[in-house]
């Protein structure tokens, strides 16, 4: 009976300090680690103070106050331009972008502005303390201006580093490490998951490394690579592959965009002879082209098929028409089919 009381109690007190929490929740937990631990803190966007349109927010400004957690008006351009302002005052700046679809008003600032401020002044200045989150990706009815996915824009820019997790424990080790990191960051939160995935997450701050792909799963005959969103449906398609063809899925969370692992995807890909890259955005221009390459170059001769990249089409995001656009698991099961095949 001692020990059944012994045991019950470390079960209690573990799961006090790993509660259950979906993605939003631990975005808050994050956030609320931030601001008790920094008083430089402060947190601004459209509707932050009374929780934000996904409650990533909610009572944080009732706990911290209306000078940490306050709203802004509605201009994405002010928002990054005052965040930048703030932390290269000292403040650790955590600007949210109400949806990522709405960050291109802000993209001068973050591109020519924020990325560049250190180069610019020689090190003597910068605004590295500066965040930038920002609701991410599809979710079932957002059609155009509520489903983009606009990593591949901002992987163009050296100053910054973006970053985009697949899940709650992710999702709070991730965003203190870019708020922690002395660099711009963006931090993408795929908006679908806020509710969807729930997991025990610490409620002390943790980080996880930037720039550090995660093997999720480990096989022998191709390799998927994918972020946020995707990584759910990777690895339903890895379960499928080994059930209906028999074929060895070595799946991976790529995390960090930029600057991305390019270690761990080649190292991979040497193993396997062979590569799916699956995102929500348009295959043009999109980051699977960028990983494609640098893949080519490197692991050439290791090689068994050309690789693959499963995308969104080349057209504005769509409505009604959403499940026959984004990159489902039907769609990859085949792409590894032809890759197995060629």
């Amino acid at each position: 009976m001692l020990k059944c009381d012994m045991v019950t109690r470390m079960c209690a007190k573990y799961f006090a300090v790993h509660p259950d929490m979906n993605l939003f929740q631990s975005v808050t937990s994050a956030l609320d680690n931030t601001l008790a631990s920094d008083p430089t803190a402060v947190i601004f966007g459209e509707d932050v103070a009374f929780g934000g349109v996904f409650r990533c927010t909610v009572g944080l400004r009732d706990k911290y106050g209306k000078d940490r957690v306050f709203n802004t008006p509605l201009c994405e351009q002010g928002i990054v331009g005052f965040g930048i302002g703030a932390a290269v005052a000292g403040a650790t700046a955590i600007a949210e972008i109400q949806f990522a679809d709405y960050i291109y008003p802000a993209f001068d600032q973050i591109v020519n502005e924020a990325a560049k401020y250190r180069y610019r002044s020689g090190n003597l200045f910068d605004c590295g303390n500066l965040t930038i989150r920002a609701p991410w990706g599809c979710v079932g009815h957002g059609s155009l201006y509520h489903s983009q996915s606009p990593e591949a824009f901002f992987a163009h820019c050296p100053g910054i580093k973006v970053v985009i997790p697949r899940g709650p424990v992710q999702c709070k080790g991730l965003l203190l490490s870019c708020i922690a990191d002395q660099n711009p960051c963006i931090f993408f939160e795929p908006k679908i998951l806020y509710r969807a995935a729930v997991e025990q997450v610490p409620t002390e701050a943790y980080t996880i490394p930037l720039s550090q792909a995660e093997v999720i799963q480990e096989g022998s005959d191709v390799t998927l690579v994918a972020w946020g969103t995707q990584i759910h449906v990777l690895r339903e398609v890895a379960n499928m592959a080994q059930e209906k063809l028999g074929v060895s899925c070595e799946l991976i969370d790529l995390q960090t965009i930029l600057p991305w692992d390019t270690e761990t995807v080649c190292k991979s890909v040497a193993k396997t002879g062979r590569l799916l890259i699956s995102h929500e955005a348009p295959i043009t221009g999109g980051f699977a082209a960028e990983i494609s390459s640098t893949v080519q170059e490197q692991c050439f001769l290791n090689l068994e098929a050309p690789i693959a990249r499963v995308c969104g089409y080349d057209t504005p995001f769509p409505h009604i028409f959403e499940p026959f656009y984004i990159p489902d698991k039907w769609k990859c099961f085949d792409a590894i089919k032809k890759l197995i095949s060629y």
